[in-house]
């Protein structure tokens, strides 16, 4: 089967924001009218749902009320893409309460965010076979200007099918959020030289994006969201995956239990590269080092790796371009 792709975005359409994880606090409710001043000034119509405005307990709303919303604009055939405020910590709590055959009998439409977005992203693609977007979330549009690389989410978002989107890594990137947070509504502060790595990896390797953050990815394991095998059989056979993970305040051996559980349920099956986001919050297990895990889980299985890449929480230029959630690299 192939993979299916929503009607590229045009300049009139109606974007949807609603915080699926994580709302926004009153104090920073700047980023979210800058952001959509932005937005509209590029030429899209833009809709703040209410669960934007409101955070408590870390999540937004409850459950109930987050997968209502989702739901609502989902169906709504006048939103053409759905673009979280943000990730944070419990997306997956929506899950059961969405009504998955009703989305799969939906046009697919194009949902773009990362951290915990990446959570909703990958079992939105997996069970349905639509195409995702990791990238930007919708908070840094607040930024004056975004950079190129920040700034490719359009590019994906708006390109035709059979389209070719060239990409590249970002030459700088951020190494704290500190002066973002200081200073709200400012855009990035790029600091540090993009440097992308590898050990054992091919010049070059192809395949169907699909990953996310591995702190969450590992929670959907043996729940009735592992729907992985049979994505990887329908949508990747003849093509191969490569897989995008990043991770949050895990350790080197944190890491590697989770990436082992992910190759005992199959999900490196047909696995043509693997690229590894700059890390947040790392620390080595001892003298065991992220390069040992990479070694010990992928070079023993003859797959290539990078590392280092643009994909996440220490980023800020994220995958927007990368990571078409189920893109050709």
């Amino acid at each position: 089967m192939k993979i299916q792709y929503p009607t590229p975005l045009q300049k009139g359409d109606k974007i949807a924001v609603t915080a699926i994880s994580s709302g926004v606090e009153r104090p920073l409710h700047i980023l979210l009218e800058e952001a959509k001043s932005n937005m509209e000034s590029l030429g899209y119509q833009v809709e703040l749902a209410e669960t934007v405005w409101t955070e408590e307990k870390a999540r937004s709303a409850t459950k109930e009320k987050r997968a209502k919303e989702f739901m609502d604009l989902y169906m709504d055939p006048t939103v053409k893409a759905i673009i979280p405020p943000w990730g944070g910590q419990f997306s997956l709590e929506i899950f059961p309460l969405l009504d998955w055959e009703k989305i799969k009998k939906m046009p697919p439409k194009w949902i773009l965010g990362y951290s915990d977005i990446s959570t909703m992203n990958f079992v939105y693609t997996t069970i349905t076979g639509n195409a995702s977007a990791h990238g930007i979330n919708f908070v840094e549009m607040s930024a004056p200007t975004l950079d190129e690389t920040s700034s490719g989410w359009e590019r994906v978002l708006t390109a035709n099918q059979k389209e070719i989107v060239t990409q590249q890594s970002s030459s700088k990137f951020q190494s704290s959020w500190e002066k973002v947070f200081k200073n709200p509504a400012t855009g990035f502060y790029l600091d540090s030289q993009t440097e992308w790595k590898s050990l054992n990896t091919k010049e070059t390797f192809s395949g169907r994006l699909l990953g996310g953050v591995i702190n969450t990815l590992q929670n959907i394991h043996g729940t009735p969201f592992d729907q992985v095998e049979n994505y990887l059989d329908t949508y990747t056979e003849n093509e191969g995956t490569i897989w995008y993970l990043e991770s949050v305040d895990m350790s080197a051996a944190e890491i590697y239990r989770a990436l082992w559980q992910m190759k005992a349920n199959g999900w490196f099956k047909n696995t043509n590269g693997v690229l590894i986001g700059r890390l947040s919050g790392y620390t080595p297990t001892k003298d065991y080092q992220l390069k040992d895990v990479l070694i010990d889980i992928f070079s023993k299985e003859n797959i290539s790796f990078i590392y280092d890449v643009d994909t996440g929480l220490t980023s800020t230029t994220h995958l927007s371009q990368w990571c078409f959630g189920t893109g050709i690299l």
